[in-house]
C-alpha cells in the first residue's frame, strides 16, 4: 500500500481513504477508513471503500442510509468462496469529522507506454506522463498522454458527455491506473484513476520526456540536392532548426498550420512539407484521423500573410483548442511571411503565443547581420536573401529541401518539385538550372516543367481558398502518372484557350514608351481592356503580355509591363532592369508612400515582380511618380 502521507503534526486520528483502484490487498487489518454506504439491509449495511474494494457492517438497527459516508474500521480480511470478504466495526471517530485524511494509492508498478501491447488486454497496469490533449466525447473523456517512449490514449469514464477530471489540463503530468483495452485497433487505457504527481517526480518524467523528444525530433539527414550551393548551405543550419521544430510538434500532439501562396512556387512548397508530415503523423498519433485533425494546408491569393487570413486562422485554432483540447498550432508560412506587409497578421499570432516559421524568398527589406525586420515576429525565418542570395532560389526549392529533413522518405516523390517551382516563378540562377537537371534525371523536360507549373496555376484560381490536396497531388505527378498526363491535357487545353482570349484583348491595348535610359515600358489598362473574374487574372495577365513582348525582344532588353487598374498596378520586369539598373520595386513603393502619403500606398514583391494598391482618386498622381522613378534610372 502507498500512502500519501506526511508526518502528522497534531493529535487527530487518521482515517485513509482509498483511491478508486485501490483492491483489497492495499487494506490494513486494525486501520481506519473513510467509505460510502452502498446497500443497506436488516442485518447492517455494505460499505464501499474503493471501486472494488467493500464490507460489511454488521448492525442489527442501522440507521445510516445509502450515500452517507462513514469511518469503518477493518475487522477481518477473509477468504470466501475463492474470494476475500471484508468485515468491517465501528470506528472511535464514527460520531465526528474531526480526523485527519491520507489517500491511499495502490501500489503499481510504472509500465512505460511503448510496452504496452495486446498482449496485455485486461490487465491493471499504472503509467505516467504528460497530458497532450483533452477531449470530451458524447460518451467519456479522453486523455492523450505521453512520456519518454510514446503516445496512448486514457478513457475517464462517468455520465455520458460529462467532463471527467475537470481541475486536469493540457501540459499536467499525471499517473494513470486503469485496465489495457483495445479501442479501434488502436491500445487504450480504461482508467480507474488519474492524478497529478507531485513535484519532485514531475520534474524528474519532464526531463526525461524533454530528452527524449528532442532527440527523435533531430533530423536524420539535413543534406541538400546541390551541396555545390553556397546559399543552401548558408541556410542548412536554419532549414534543419525548421525541420526540427515541426518533427517536434508532430511528437508534441500540436496543429500544424501551413499558408502558401496560392501559385506554383507556393503550392510546390506547400505540397512538399505536406508529404513529409502526413506519414509521421499517422505513424506518431493514436489518432486514426489525425492527418485531418492535426495538419491544415491552406494557400493564399496575396503573397504574404493577410489579416483576413491570420483572423480566421486564430479563430480556428482557438476554437479547436476549447472545443477539442488541442494546442495552439505550429504556423508555418511558405512562399509568403518575409515582407514588412506580414508584420500585421505575425504580429497579431504573436499575441496568442503562437510559433512560426517561414520559409520565403522575397525581398525582406534591410539585412543586418542576417536579420530583418520579420526576425523580430516569427521564431525561424529562412530566406535568401538573409545569406547573401536573392528571388532566384525560389521558396518551393527551400520546402522542398525542408520536407526531405524532415522526412528523408519522400525525398525520391518530390525531387521534380523544385524545377516546377522555378520554371513557374521565372527564376533562373546556377542553382536552377541544377533543379532543372535533377528534374530531367526524374523524366521531366523544361517544356513539361511549365506544362505542369501552368496547370498548377490554372487549377489554383479554380480552388481559390481550398487546397485541393487530391487534384493538386495528381497534376504534380504524386500519383498516377497516367492519369496525371490526362489531366494535364485537360487543363492544358482550356487554359491555352483562355490565355489566347485575354492576350486577343489585351495585346491590341498595349501603349509602350521607350526612355532615354534605354528602358522599354509597356503599359495596359487591365480594367478596360481584359475580361474580368476569369482565368488569367489581372496579375497572371500582366505576366503572359510582359512574356510574349521579352520572347519578341529578347530576355536581354530592359523591358518593363505596368499593367494597372482603378487601384491597383502590377509590374513585371527583366532581371537586366534589376542587375544593371539596380531597380527594386520594394524601394520605389517605399518612395511613393513617403511622396504621397495620402494615396495610401501599399505592396510589393520581388525587386522585379510585384503589385502596387493605392486610392483610385490618387491613381495618376501615383503610377506618374512611378514611371517618373524608372525614366531617372541609370545604368
Amino acid at each position: 500500500m502507498k500512502k500519501n502521507q506526511n508526518a502528522s503534526t497534531n493529535d487527530k486520528p487518521i482515517v485513509y481513504v482509498l483511491s478508486p483502484s485501490c483492491q483489497i490487498e492495499d487494506l490494513e487489518i486494525g486501520s481506519d477508513y473513510e467509505g460510502v454506504i452502498t446497500r443497506v439491509e436488516k442485518y447492517g449495511f455494505f460499505v464501499s471503500l474503493s471501486k472494488s474494494v467493500y464490507g460489511l457492517l454488521r448492525t442489527r438497527n442501522p440507521k445510516e442510509k445509502v450515500g452517507d459516508k462513514i469511518v469503518v474500521k477493518i475487522a477481518e480480511i477473509k477468504p470466501h468462496k475463492g474470494k476475500m470478504d471484508v468485515d468491517l466495526g465501528y470506528s472511535k471517530t464514527k460520531y465526528g469529522n474531526d480526523y485527519e485524511k491520507i489517500t491511499v494509492k495502490r501500489n503499481v508498478k510504472r509500465t512505460k507506454i511503448s510496452d504496452l501491447s495486446e498482449d496485455n488486454l485486461g490487465r491493471n497496469i499504472a503509467i505516467q506522463g504528460e497530458i497532450i490533449q483533452i477531449q470530451q466525447t458524447s460518451g467519456p473523456t479522453i486523455f492523450t498522454v505521453r512520456d519518454e517512449t510514446d503516445v496512448t490514449w486514457a478513457a475517464a469514464f462517468n455520465e455520458p458527455g460529462v467532463r471527467m477530471y475537470p481541475e486536469l489540463e493540457v501540459d499536467d503530468v499525471v499517473e494513470i491506473l486503469g485496465e489495457i483495452s483495445l479501442h479501434s485497433g488502436k491500445i487504450q487505457i480504461e482508467s480507474e484513476s488519474i492524478e497529478k504527481l507531485d513535484e519532485d517526480d514531475e520534474n524528474n518524467l519532464r526531463e526525461l520526456i524533454e530528452e527524449s523528444i528532442n532527440q527523435k525530433a533531430e533530423p536524420k539527414d539535413t543534406s541538400v540536392m546541390i551541396e555545390e550551393s553556397e546559399v543552401l548551405q548558408k541556410l542548412r543550419p536554419k532549414l534543419a532548426k525548421a525541420a526540427k521544430t515541426i518533427r517536434r510538434a508532430i511528437l508534441d500532439g500540436r496543429s500544424i498550420l501551413v499558408r502558401h501562396h496560392a501559385d506554383a512556387d507556393g503550392i510546390c512548397a506547400g505540397v512538399a512539407v505536406e508529404q513529409a508530415v502526413l506519414p509521421l503523423l499517422r505513424e506518431e498519433s493514436n489518432d486514426a484521423d489525425a492527418e485531418w485533425h492535426f495538419f491544415k494546408r491552406s494557400p493564399s491569393k496575396a503573397p504574404f500573410y493577410e489579416l483576413e487570413d491570420v483572423v480566421k486562422d486564430l479563430s480556428y485554432a482557438l476554437e479547436d483548442q476549447e472545443r477539442h483540447g488541442q494546442k495552439l498550432p505550429l504556423l508555418v508560412l511558405l512562399d509568403n511571411g518575409s515582407t514588412e506587409e506580414d508584420v500585421a497578421a505575425l504580429s497579431h499570432a504573436k499575441v496568442y503565443s503562437i510559433e512560426s516559421i517561414v520559409v520565403d524568398h522575397h525581398y525582406p527589406g534591410e539585412v543586418e547581420n542576417g536579420r530583418s525586420l520579420i526576425d523580430n515576429y516569427v521564431d525561424i525565418h529562412v530566406n535568401p536573401y538573409l545569406v547573401g542570395g536573392d528571388s532566384q532560389l525560389t521558396a518551393g526549392a527551400l520546402a522542398v529541401e525542408l520536407a526531405g529533413m524532415i522526412n528523408p522518405d519522400v525525398r525520391s516523390e518530390i525531387r521534380h518539385f523544385p524545377g516546377i517551382a522555378a520554371v513557374g516563378d521565372h527564376a533562373e540562377c546556377s542553382e536552377v538550372d541544377r533543379y532543372l537537371e535533377i528534374a530531367a534525371e526524374e523524366g521531366y523536360s523544361r517544356d513539361d516543367l511549365d506544362k505542369v507549373a501552368t496547370c498548377v496555376d490554372f487549377e489554383a484560381y479554380f480552388l481559390r481558398f481550398m487546397n485541393g490536396r487530391g487534384v493538386m497531388n495528381t497534376i504534380l505527378g504524386l500519383e498516377d502518372k497516367e492519369r496525371q498526363e490526362e489531366l494535364l491535357n485537360v487543363l492544358m487545353k482550356e487554359s491555352d484557350k483562355r490565355i489566347e482570349t485575354q492576350l486577343k484583348a489585351a495585346m491590341p491595348n498595349v501603349q509602350t514608351e521607350y526612355f532615354d535610359n534605354g528602358i522599354q515600358l509597356n503599359r495596359l489598362d487591365v480594367e478596360k481592356y481584359a475580361h474580368k473574374f476569369t482565368y488569367p487574372a489581372p496579375g497572371k495577365t500582366t505576366g503572359y503580355v510582359h512574356d510574349k513582348i521579352v520572347q519578341e525582344k529578347g530576355e536581354d532588353k530592359p523591358i518593363m509591363t505596368l499593367a494597372n487598374g482603378p487601384d491597383f498596378a502590377v509590374i513585371r520586369a527583366t532581371e537586366v532592369i534589376k542587375n544593371d539598373f539596380d531597380f527594386n520595386l520594394n524601394n520605389v513603393i517605399t518612395k511613393i508612400q513617403e511622396e504621397i502619403p495620402q494615396a495610401g500606398a501599399d505592396g510589393g514583391g520581388h525587386e522585379v515582380a510585384g503589385s502596387l494598391k493605392f486610392v483610385e482618386g490618387l491613381q495618376e498622381e501615383v503610377l506618374n511618380l512611378f514611371i517618373e522613378e524608372v525614366k531617372n534610372l541609370k545604368r
